[in-house]
């Protein structure tokens, strides 16, 4: 459940960005350093839980897939700090052009490492209680 946060704060600092670009209102900005901001600090919590559960549980560690998909997520995470970090100076100024691309680098980016999730999910059923008869 701790994913949800930060895949829809990645997306809400994109869809501010996209609102500053078309509308010039200043609050957009601002509205995205809460979002990136957010979205960050939710990741490195689902992150942390993300790692313990790689290097506690053998059938996830065991898996190539696991270790790819902890791999995008933390080159994920690390797009979504640069992302804050970029706009804490001038929020206004950070959009265009940069914040909005750092912004679809973090959309391309959680993309990609939850469709390596939901591979662990669906295809090896990590993270599923299985049911084994009744």
């Amino acid at each position: 459940m701790l994913i949800t946060y930060p895949i829809a704060l990645a997306f809400l600092t994109f869809g501010a960005d996209a609102m500053f670009w078309w509308t010039g209102d200043a609050f957009w900005p601002r509205a995205a350093v809460w979002t990136a901001g957010i979205g960050f600090i939710m990741g490195v919590v689902a992150g942390i839980s993300g790692t313990v559960e790689l290097l506690i549980v053998p059938g996830i560690r065991i898996r190539a897939p696991s270790w790819t998909h902890f791999i995008l997520a933390c080159t994920l995470l690390s797009v979504l700090g640069v992302n804050w970090g970029y706009r804490l100076p001038d929020p206004q100024e950070a959009v265009l052009p940069v914040g909005i691309l750092i912004s679809a680098l973090g959309l391309l980016m959680t993309t990609i490492t939850g469709w390596h999730g939901g591979k662990l999910v669906f295809d090896y059923q990590i993270g599923t209680q299985q049911d084994h008869g009744n």
